[in-house]
């Protein structure tokens, strides 16, 4: 790859109240090659700024990356990189409370922000138009933030921190795994010992001016990196970067940390139970090596070659055994350090000592067979690929250059981990393998189910550490706080351009003679095809054997296993060795293939998905292991409180007998009475061509594409009749349905009902959804800003129409604080109550008008969002107009319409609500609130 060096290393772009802001380096695409253009400066306060330009789609991505995540925490204040992502979002000096996110989504954009190990970011994607306001925002709170931080906000943020981790960690099944093999990998104090979200008991003992400190230390443009992507012009985006951005005074001095590896002078054995998992889990963690280390590539392949696939040794020795459900093995490598962990979830029953065992015989097993010739194809097939596929959004594109300016200094450094990862040999993979796994001490985690500590893999001979050695703290006391001095009015909001105009994908369709519909768009930015074939019944087809409810799930499951030509490992091999995919779902309405491909290799695995779809062997091995799978999934799932809620709140909305109120995975009675013979004659009289469709969107003509779909051509086609269900009664009462989950940190709350209509793309369900938008369907929505934002009660809260040919369901729902369980329903129905009776305010429709109208920007950008686009017009045989309708609808609705509409479709006295949670601690509230309280247990049947 050719690097343009504009005039020299440093060349001098303009001037800034007496410094310059210096062009570092500019590099283009030269040919064929893989690389993201870009040109780099740096502003005289340290902010570096990277420019991607990218006429391609009328957006623009926003990304600021602050090289700061839990890492630079200190010991026993974990947790504040974390909590400050959540303050950044709470106003500024010209930024209202909660006006970040209402601003971006009124501009038609969306917006977020993460935190890590080692970095936090904050990126926004726009319309092409917002981009001076994204930097207005994004530059407000880096330099004038901490007068708007407030007692309140902190606390109300500190709760919603403590929901996230109740919602992502406590309660969540293996949620803590992370925790603690971090907590047993490196030594007390270590930066990597502790999680990015903190423990409770720190963010129990911090105050705001804690938090206040952290930020003015780590928060300065010269440790941030500004990286803007997209439809723009890089001259104008240096001017209104050094506008908003160079006055803000330069932070203290921060220095690359130095890479910290862990040491473990003996196999670490813990364990710990979890109230929500049926599966037991034991967990081996090998410390390896740090982001962007000559080994990182080697390690990745040693990774998948022992434990990721069909081929792997891991799947064959414990999941085609049928001793596992699951087993993995991921490579981590982080700034400082790195992990390779190996992941093997036994079915129950079985001692994690054995798997202890076969675990390490498996590493031997590799070590005797050695690494293949395919093995390494494979694996630089799959990361070309990947690696492909990752640039199709401009978001991608900007957040690898973010990255990647961040850790390494270079902006490029994709051309360098292309290089490295090419280079791979079977010598590399030997070599790490020698020399980080072989015969080195790990940390062992079991984790057990509730009551079950007697099958742990070995009694722990290490506890996690609770004091010792500590960093030195940094002196942040003399710190202050310096605002930025402008010549412009900051309090005024950037006005923003007209709006850009948007096209609607140009698309071509045909019919195949067996009845197949393909509809086809041209997407040129990258060399990859996605295709997506869908099969109308899917669960809804066991409508007609009810007692077999699941049979469609275990279809598919079964087409991804061997084929009249090739065993399931052959059949991944070939597909790997073309960087090709190919997945099959099963959902509520229909089958679902996808096909992605460089298109390059289209023709090779449009072959290999032919024999995939049609020539599946139907093996009675396969068979048996894949039903026992199944059934210990369904059984697994009564352990999880949000796997129960959504199964409990379907049961009462299609009621007893309806396929709908039965999972999408059945039950273990339905699953249990399916014969392989059940599935073969599922498979002959539901999957056909009369009720497909297939679309293709890539780098590839539409006249091409159609003449590809004609790989579809030999299917024969046969009549397909799935038996319609009568719309089920309604509630004629609200009340309250409450199922026990012992011990639950979290409660979850599901309410709402069955409406009447099934989707319209101009009717009254899509005139509905803009209604639901201000309730409970934007981050800024009534729903969300009560219960997560004012109260702290949830990390969030929402409610949606969900629509498709048949009736739409309402549904609101929220994993909130056990405690605040009642005032959540409460809230919940306070807010569905207020907004049916008294309907939309006038600004609350403006910006429904405004963010919705304004999104369609951001709807066509990838392959992947394209093929949904088309996929909806072929499902549901949309005019090509629609869309324009859809914006003169959303123009021209009224007050009066979405009240209207409110009212009617927001029955307050006649919907369900769900509750999953600690019937000890919430039932007593709950009571308080006037419903009638039905018990149910965990399958939705009455509690005596």
């Amino acid at each position: 790859m050719k690097k343009l060096l504009v005039l020299a290393a440093f060349a001098t772009l303009t001037t800034v109240a007496g410094a310059q802001t210096k062009l570092v380096e500019t590099v283009t695409r030269t040919g064929n090659e893989i690389v993201i253009p870009y040109q780099k400066y740096v502003l005289p306060n340290g902010l570096t700024l990277v420019i991607h330009e990218d006429h391609s789609d009328p957006v623009v991505h926003v990304d600021v990356t602050y090289h700061v995540g839990s890492a630079r925490e200190e010991v026993g204040k974990s947790g504040f990189a974390h909590f400050f992502e959540h303050m950044m979002f709470q106003g500024s000096d010209n930024v209202a409370d909660e006006e970040h996110f209402k601003i971006v989504s009124d501009a038609g954009g969306t917006l977020n922000g993460s935190t890590n190990l080692d970095r936090t970011n904050y990126y926004e994607t726009v319309p092409a138009n917002q981009l001076e306001t994204a930097l207005w925002l994004e530059a407000d709170r880096m330099g004038f933030l901490l007068d708007a931080v407030t007692q309140q906000k902190f606390e109300v943020q500190r709760s919603t921190v403590k929901n996230e981790r109740g919602q992502n960690y406590d309660n969540r099944p293996y949620g803590l795994i992370f925790e603690k093999l971090s907590g047993a990998s490196y030594i007390y104090g270590h930066p990597y010992s502790w999680p990015t979200i903190g423990f409770i008991e720190d963010l129990n003992r911090v105050d705001v001016n804690d938090l206040k400190k952290f930020f003015l230390r780590w928060y300065g443009p010269n440790n941030a990196t500004l990286t803007v992507g997209g439809d723009v012009d890089p001259k104008a985006v240096v001017k209104l970067a050094e506008k908003y951005f160079g006055s803000i005074p330069r932070g203290p001095e921060v220095v690359t940390a130095d890479a910290a590896p862990a040491t473990i002078e003996a196999d670490r054995y813990l364990s710990y139970e979890d109230n929500n998992i049926r599966f037991p889990a034991l967990l081996f963690s090998f410390p390896t090596v740090p982001r962007y280390h000559p080994d990182q590539p080697a390690l990745e392949c040693l990774a998948e070659i022992i434990g990721v696939g069909k081929s792997s040794f891991f799947y064959k020795n414990f999941v085609l055994t049928q001793k596992a459900i699951q087993s993995t093995i991921f490579n981590n490598n982080n700034e400082l350090a790195g992990q390779m962990v190996f992941f093997v979830l036994p079915f129950p029953g079985q001692k994690l000592s054995a798997i202890d065992s076969l675990m390490r015989s498996s590493l031997l097993e590799f070590e005797k067979a050695g690494v293949t010739d395919d093995a390494i194809t494979k694996f630089k097939a799959q990361y070309e690929a990947n690696t492909i596929n990752g640039l199709q959004s401009v978001a991608g594109k900007v957040s690898k250059l973010a990255a990647y300016q961040t850790f390494s200094g270079n902006p490029n450094y994709l051309q360098k981990e292309l290089s490295a990862y090419a280079k791979v040999t079977k010598e590399d993979v030997l070599r790490v393998y020698n020399q980080y796994i072989k015969n080195k001490n790990c940390v062992v985690l079991s984790v057990y189910p509730k009551g079950k500590a007697d099958i742990v893999a070995k009694a722990d001979n290490y506890t996690i550490p609770t004091s010792g050695r500590t960093r030195p703290n940094e002196n942040l006391d003399n710190l202050t706080y310096n605002k930025p001095k402008d010549n412009f009015d900051r309090s005024k909001r950037p006005v923003s351009g007209t709006n850009p105009v948007v096209q609607v994908p140009a698309y071509a369709t045909a019919q195949l003679k067996n009845g197949v519909k393909v509809i086809a768009a041209q997407n040129t930015e990258v060399p990859t095809v996605t295709l997506q074939l869908t099969i109308e019944g899917g669960h809804r087809a066991a409508a007609n054997m009810p007692e077999k409810a699941g049979i469609n799930q275990l279809l598919v499951a079964m087409m991804d296993e061997s084929t009249e030509n090739y065993t399931a490992e052959a059949f991944e091999n070939e597909l790997d060795k073309l960087g090709s995919s190919i997945s099959i779902s099963a959902s509520e309405d229909n089958t679902v293939v996808v096909i992605q491909s460089l298109n390059k290799n289209v023709d090779a695995t449009l072959k290999l998905t032919a024999e995939k779809l049609f020539k599946p062997k139907f093996d009675a091995a396969d068979f048996e292991r894949i039903q026992k799978q199944q059934i210990e999934e369904i059984e697994d799932q009564e352990n999880q409180p949000v796997t129960i809620a959504d199964n409990v709140f379907s049961k009462l909305l299609f009621g007893e007998g309806h396929i709908m109120a039965v999972p999408v995975s059945g039950t273990v009675e339905t699953i249990k009475s399916i014969t392989l013979e059940d599935i073969k004659k599922y498979y002959a009289d539901y999957f056909s061509p009369s009720v497909s469709q297939l679309v293709i969107v890539g780098d590839i003509a539409p006249k091409d594409a159609l003449i590809k779909a004609k790989f579809l051509e030999n299917w024969a086609a046969k009549a397909v009749t799935i038996k319609q269900m009568p719309t089920p009664a309604q509630p004629q009462k609200t009340k309250i349905y409450l199922v026990n989950k012992d011990k639950a940190p979290q409660s979850e709350i599901r309410i709402g009902y069955l409406t009447n209509m099934p989707f319209d793309a101009t009717g009254e369900y899509y005139r509905t959804t803009l209604m639901n938008f201000i309730l409970g369907g934007a981050f800024n929505s009534r729903i969300n800003l009560n219960l997560r934002e004012n109260k702290g009660f949830t990390y969030g809260a929402r409610s949606a129409f969900y629509g498709t040919k048949y009736p739409a369901i309402f549904e609101a729902g929220a994993g909130v604080r056990a405690s605040a369980t009642d005032s959540s329903v409460q809230e919940f129905m306070k807010e569905i109550k207020l907004y049916a009776t008294s309907g939309i305010k006038e600004e609350e429709l403006i910006f429904t008008k405004n963010s919705i109208g304004q999104a369609d920007a951001r709807k066509y950008e990838t392959g992947g969002q394209k093929a949904n686009f088309l996929r909806q017009i072929i499902t549901y045989n949309l005019n090509k107009d629609f869309v324009t309708k859809q914006n003169e609808i959303l123009k021209g609705i009224t007050k009066t319409e979405i009240d209207a509409l409110a009212k009617k479709q927001l029955p307050i006295g006649a919907m369900y609500i769900v509750v999953v949670g600690d019937k000890a601690l919430v039932k007593p509230g709950l009571e308080k609130l006037g419903y009638e309280i039905v018990e149910l247990d965990a399958k939705g049947n009455l509690v005596n």
